[in-house]
């Protein structure tokens, strides 16, 4: 599976009334708490991947959630789009207790508060996400999945147009994580 992902600083509130007006389907807001481990074995800065515990609440449904994902490097130069592998994992803590019991150690955790919408594009489905990270600033995520990595450039080029539907400028994009963003400022 490869997650293709564009995403740009904005207005939160300019973009979700934009959404809205090009019937963005709003589908539910949430909290995450993302833990990022350095590896013992080999360095996640030069190899370009992450691995994180995502702990995820949702205030509206009463839910929480927590997943464990791998990262791999950067595919292209004009997306973030990459291989990616997450599985549902039933004790974060117990998972963090595993993780640093092997010699990975947590460096550093990222909050955002996300509110996701779902916009069809083409022969894409998207979701758009806003977000408003701790100690980073508003950015819009416009991400889908894809199966094979021959897709990747229609689906990018895809979310490219969904920014652009969004009054949103492609070429503000920005291919550092919120992680990186954390660790600059």
């Amino acid at each position: 599976m490869y997650e293709v992902e564009v995403k740009v600083p904005a207005d939160l509130e300019a973009v979700r009334t934009r959404l809205e007006a090009r019937d963005g389907t709003r589908e539910r807001a949430i909290v995450q708490e993302d833990t990022y481990y350095d590896a013992p074995h080999r360095s996640f800065v030069e190899t370009d991947e992450a691995l994180r515990i995502r702990r995820e609440s949702n205030p509206e449904a009463g839910s929480d959630e927590t997943r464990i994902t791998y990262k791999g490097p950067l595919l292209d130069e004009q997306s973030k789009s990459r291989e990616e592998h997450e599985t549902a994992v039933e004790d974060g803590e117990t998972m963090n207790a595993v993780l640093t019991n092997l010699g990975f150690e947590p460096a550093a955790t990222v909050r955002k508060e996300r509110e996701r919408f779902a916009l069809e594009n083409g022969e894409y489905d998207y979701t758009i996400t806003l977000d408003s990270v701790d100690g980073v600033g508003e950015y819009v995520e416009v991400e889908t999945e894809v199966e094979t990595e021959a897709d990747l450039e229609s689906a990018r080029d895809g979310a490219y147009d969904v920014l652009e539907r969004l009054e949103l400028d492609p070429g503000e994009q920005l291919r550092t994580s919120y992680l990186g963003l954390l660790l600059e400022s």
